[in-house]
């Protein structure tokens, strides 16, 4: 796989949408990094979990040729081709409150999810 340094300018188009909430949580931890190179927020799907399928979601200054790449303000998303097959209309939100923080995708395209809420089928 080709890899190439974040290209600000890539296509944009949206697999996945992010909550006002999420922009904003997501820009303040992209801030916090002080990471010298532009970073984006990459969610994945993988194998594993008890459901079949895991999210997995973390910063990254590089993108594939193939990947799939969301603006939503300042906040860069990439995805890999797989993954955005299996996220296409899905959400990302962030709650902050008594029960815990933390990020919640809501995904149309997945038929069971685990008591985790980060495993789904």
């Amino acid at each position: 796989m080709t890899t190439a340094k974040l290209n600000l300018t890539a296509k944009v188009t949206e697999p996945i949408t992010l909550t006002d909430t999420a922009i904003t949580k997501v820009a303040e931890l992209i801030t916090a990094a002080g990471a010298d190179e532009p970073l984006a927020l990459r969610v994945a799907v993988k194998s594993g979990g008890c459901s079949g399928f895991n999210y997995d979601m973390y910063f990254d200054s590089e993108i594939a040729d193939d990947d799939v790449v969301s603006a939503f303000g300042d906040v860069k998303v990439v995805i890999d081709p797989a993954s955005a097959e299996l996220l296409t209309g899905a959400s990302l939100d962030f709650t902050d409150g008594l029960q815990g923080a933390g990020f919640h995708i809501t995904n149309p395209n997945a038929t069971r999810t685990c008591g985790c809420g980060n495993s789904f089928s």
